[in-house]
């Protein structure tokens, strides 16, 4: 049915305006799509001020470079730029926003992170790499103790959003000892904590797991005259099972691994503390590649 006077194009702009302003940055794209009536709402800074955050202003103050709009930018025009990753606080940290729900997103760079060790160059290192938003990224040499700790104020946060802590990372061409043992991941907001099992390095997992499984095949059993598997076995093969996280592919040629989720609601302050840690194993590890952490709504990539 064709929409005439009395449908959508008879409705005032800024009621048409203030109504998709209720909804996000997602639909008011696909809104704008729909007709001229609702185009020219959709567009306007009416909406788009509406997914701003309040304090955008301030964070753009804190840039590492200057972020400069003119005179002509709109609303839109300065929400989309602010889409594209920031470098605040002296190069230590970056900032975005989301694009599906405007939500606030921050990276966490390798230097703001706690990392045991990470000062001793007998364990790790500091490199430059061109594919990294930040100045440097840790590499680790040699550690039997891994231990990466990050935090952030809840009040920098996006309320009412669900949101999820990612590990940015690379595996070196030489490493050994990330898939096993598994890592242990947390995330803790005030009273309420999460923890999971996760693994860096699942192929390296699988080799160890053919590894053991090989040695643990023992003796000839002439009562059963089968092979057995020692217990040592099993319990390789169940902690196998009982892993919750690997890392998946970035379009910006790092590795992710999420370390748990959280929600931020109204008026929630504190710190948001982030983990992962092996420490349990004693095994050596060796070519870890760390960006940063990530936080940033869960599911929206």
């Amino acid at each position: 049915m064709e929409m005439g006077e009395s449908g959508i194009e008879s409705l005032p702009d800024l009621c048409v305006a203030h109504s998709i302003s209720l909804t996000s940055p997602r639909d008011a794209c696909r809104l704008s799509a729909v007709s001229a009536a609702f185009r020219g709402a959709a567009t306007s800074d009416t909406v788009w001020d509406r997914f701003l955050p309040t304090d955008w202003q301030s964070l753009v103050s804190r840039a590492v470079y200057p972020v400069e709009f003119s005179s002509s930018s709109s609303k839109r025009d300065i929400f989309f730029r602010l889409c594209d990753p920031i470098l605040i606080d002296d190069g230590k940290m970056s900032f975005s926003l989301d694009r599906s729900s405007g939500a606030k997103c921050y990276m966490l760079s390798a230097r703001e992170l706690f990392i045991t060790w990470a000062d001793t160059p007998q364990y790790w290192t500091w490199d430059c790499l061109p594919e990294s938003r930040f100045a440097e990224v840790a590499e680790l040499i040699d550690v039997c103790w891994l231990e990466i700790r990050g935090k952030i104020e809840s009040r920098m946060l996006s309320q009412r959003t669900t949101y999820a802590a990612y590990l940015i990372f690379r595996i070196s061409d030489v490493s050994h000892g990330l898939g096993y043992p598994p890592q242990e991941a947390s995330v803790k907001v005030g009273g309420h904590s999460s923890t999971k099992t996760v693994c860096l390095q699942p192929s390296d997992m699988l080799s160890h797991m053919h590894a053991r499984r090989a040695s643990a095949l023992f003796g000839y059993c002439v009562r059963c005259r089968r092979l057995m598997m020692t217990a040592e076995a099993e319990e390789a093969a169940e902690e196998a099972e009982e892993v919750d996280g690997a890392p998946q592919a970035r379009n910006d040629d790092w590795m992710e691994l999420e370390l748990g989720e959280f929600y931020i609601d109204e008026g929630d302050d504190g710190e948001v503390n982030i983990s992962l840690l092996e420490m349990k194993g004693g095994d050596w590890k060796k070519g870890l590649i760390i960006e940063g952490i990530e936080i940033r709504p869960k599911n929206n990539r």
